[in-house]
């Protein structure tokens, strides 16, 4: 699978808006927000690929579980379990 974006491209800074309390609190725990930012950046941006390729290839998925129901999995007759 390849990745997600690249990890060695250069930082860039990036103007935010937060909630300034859960702001005070993360930073009293000196949680780096940067870092949680992009990990939470790199999460969301995988769920929605994963969401993205579902979507265009649900008409294969379709139809690949009709054709198992209609003739079974390659290998049954092998099957021991």
């Amino acid at each position: 699978m390849p990745e997600l974006y690249d990890k060695a491209a250069p930082r860039k800074a990036a103007n935010l808006s937060v909630n300034s309390d859960l702001l005070n609190k993360t930073r009293a725990l000196n949680i780096n927000l940067s870092a949680t930012l992009e990990r939470a950046l790199k999460e969301e941006l995988a769920k929605r690929e994963v969401a993205q390729w579902v979507e265009e290839n649900r008409s294969a998925i379709k139809n690949y579980n009709e054709f198992v129901e209609q003739h079974g999995c390659f290998g049954d007759e092998f099957r021991e379990f």
